[in-house]
């Protein structure tokens, strides 16, 4: 199933694979990054307690300095540190029970020590008060009754827990931070070098299974490009022959043309001969002695006419031995070109070009042939005309017999003489209009002869472009095998 697979559908495959291997990747790495950024949070968070804890009790030691300081010496200005420390220590025993909101055991801690600083406090008051209000003594005596240091005793030994249960906390949520930072490393690491691997082992199979399908087919297109070269060289030389024969067909259908304008000229001069015969013959007895060497000189001129028909005839058979070997070139020009266009058809979006000049080519054959067939029907209406000139001269001539056998009987038989001649005249005529139409005729084979040499030579050049490709993929084809050859090895 996979061997069938197209190139585009193989890599599309390929990628996907590395695709889910990498999303698989990513998402292991996420979950692991996400979880040590969790615990880092908790670290953090384990640590912002522990200094407000921390806090909380310099605070109170602020208080408790300021106090003193001003039962001492009774100066206002050492209430500065106490006055300072009242609002401050609201306020972090606030952060601390939200901080700690999740805390159950925490939260148990500061609604005991709640009342616990507030009756620190109260003694701090009451100290100042009395010291204000009755002097150093009165202070003194409440600071040495040990009640507010029994009371921040207390509030040390709570602060203490919480600071061991964050302690306790902190130590947890390392060793957790640690697992999630070397987890993450672990996934990183490993599922990139295994993403590597399953990537190159993908790549080294497809790589591998391409390679072969694409050699697969540089070398039918090689072959296919080394029967078109043979196609294509048979074609060549098919057409060079047919070159050579158009250049005979040509020489002789200038012959024919010349012996059309020689008969032409006869005949004209066989009813000039004609005129004068008759001319004579109306004249009387004494044109009969001039009358008998007109006709011996028309027997003449139809003998040599009838000569001139016979070597028409000759020509023309000549001409259609020519067209056979002329159609038979551009039939078998034809069939290569059907098969040049099979070749390029097989050979894909490579064979276009092939296909377009093979087309070209059967068009020139096609032309070929119907040119020969145009010909052919030409030299058909030549030799029926070269019958007819034949058939009516041996009539001229029968009669020019009739009138020399009777030509004693001259007074008796002058008039059917004078006929006879007249009809020698008519045909004469005809041959006149005959040789004038074969000449026509022949130009017109001429003209056709041209346009099939001119066929043929764009043939040979199509012929000869066709091979130059043909080479020009073969050497294409094997250095795209030869690539491909490396690439797998």
């Amino acid at each position: 199933m996979f061997a069938d697979w197209t190139f585009g559908r193989r890599l599309a495959a390929a990628f996907t694979v590395a695709g889910i291997v990498f999303v698989c990747l990513i998402t292991l790495a996420f979950l692991a990054t996400n979880s040590l950024i969790a615990n880092d949070a908790t670290v953090s968070h384990t640590y912002a307690v522990k200094e407000n804890l921390a806090q909380l009790l310099s605070d109170l030691k602020d208080a408790e300095t300021g106090q003193r300081g001003y039962v001492i010496t009774g100066d206002e200005s050492y209430l500065e540190p106490y006055t300072a420390a009242l609002p401050h220590i609201t306020n972090v025993l606030g952060t601390l029970k939200t901080l700690t909101a999740d805390n159950p055991h925490q939260q148990d801690r500061w609604g005991r020590i709640e009342p616990l600083i507030a009756s620190k406090l109260a003694v701090l008051k009451q100290t100042i008060d009395l010291r204000r209000t009755q002097g150093f003594d009165a202070a003194l005596a409440v600071v040495n009754n040990g009640s507010g240091k029994a009371v921040m005793d207390q509030i040390r030994g709570v602060l203490a827990d919480a600071d061991k249960e964050e302690t306790d906390l902190l130590t947890q949520r390392n060793a957790a931070t640690e697992q999630s930072a070397t987890s993450a490393i672990s996934v990183i690491f490993w599922g990139g070098l295994a993403g590597a691997i399953a990537t190159g082992l993908i790549g080294w199979f497809i790589t591998r299974a391409l390679s072969h399908q694409i050699g697969a087919a540089v070398g039918h297109v090689q072959s296919s490009s080394a029967e078109l070269q043979a196609a294509a060289t048979q074609q060549a030389t098919g057409v060079k022959e047919q070159v050579t024969s158009m250049s005979e067909i040509n020489t002789t259908i200038s012959e024919l043309l010349a012996t059309s304008r020689q008969i032409a000229e006869s005949a004209q001069r066989v009813t000039q001969i004609s005129e004068q015969t008759t001319s004579a013959a109306r004249s009387g007895d004494g044109t009969v002695d001039r009358a008998n060497d007109s006709i011996s000189g028309i027997r003449r001129q139809v003998d040599q006419v009838v000569g001139h028909m016979l070597d028409l005839g000759k020509k023309s058979q000549q001409i259609g031995a020519v067209l056979d070997i002329v159609t038979e070139l551009a039939e078998q020009t034809n069939i290569l070109s059907i098969n040049a266009t099979i070749e390029a058809v097989g050979a894909g979006e490579s064979g276009k070009r092939f296909s377009i000049v093979a087309d070209e080519i059967r068009k020139l054959a096609d032309r070929v042939s119907i040119s020969a067939k145009e010909i052919r029907a030409l030299i058909d209406d030549v030799r029926s005309s070269v019958n007819t000139t034949v058939m009516a001269t041996e009539t001229g001539s029968k009669a020019v017999d009739s009138g020399t056998r009777q030509f004693g009987d001259v007074a008796t038989l002058f008039r059917e003489i004078a006929s006879l001649v007249v009809t020698t005249t008519e045909a004469a005529r005809e041959i006149e209009l005959s040789t004038k139409q074969q000449a026509t005729a022949v130009e017109q084979v001429n003209i056709a002869i041209a346009n099939v040499a001119q066929a043929t030579r764009e043939t040979e050049a199509s012929a000869g472009q066709t091979i130059q490709t043909a080479t020009e993929l073969a050497t294409t084809s094997r250095d795209l095998l030869r690539l491909v050859k490396s690439k797998a090895a």
